[in-house]
């Protein structure tokens, strides 16, 4: 486990007030609030230190920006295929579906992404006629 800096704590912070799945410029522009003179470099580096170590996860979904998400239990999200907003989906996480894989290949089985795409709520809105 890695030690938590108070550079790390105020990131871990900031990450877990916002369930937007910010990316790393993002969680930059909310840092720096409270630590002025901390580099989008150190933030970057330390986002991918926490993620490597289970802190938090690190979500590479649908070729966008890598996003974070301070809730590390198994759960599902789902991207905006507008904007790339990136939502949770409160289902369970469907475990056979991990045993299913492991019956079918030769492969170790050590987790599961699945995505699910659509159109969010805002987008939505913005795309009926006459509500601009």
């Amino acid at each position: 486990m890695i030690r938590l800096t108070t550079q790390r704590q105020i990131i871990l912070e900031e990450l877990s007030k916002v369930k937007t799945h910010p990316t790393a410029s993002e969680l930059y522009d909310m840092v720096r609030k409270r630590l002025p003179r901390i580099g989008l470099g150190t933030v970057y580096r330390n986002l991918e230190l926490m993620a490597e170590n289970g802190m938090i996860l690190k979500l590479e979904v649908g070729g966008t920006q890598k996003r974070f998400d301070a809730t590390t239990e198994d759960h599902y999200h789902i991207r905006c295929s507008r904007c790339g907003r990136v939502d949770d989906i409160d289902i369970p996480v469907i475990d056979s579906l991990v045993e299913s894989a492991a019956k079918s290949t030769s492969y170790q089985i050590l987790g599961h992404h699945v995505e699910f795409t659509g159109i969010c709520p805002d987008c939505q809105k913005s795309s009926r006629p006459g509500l601009q």
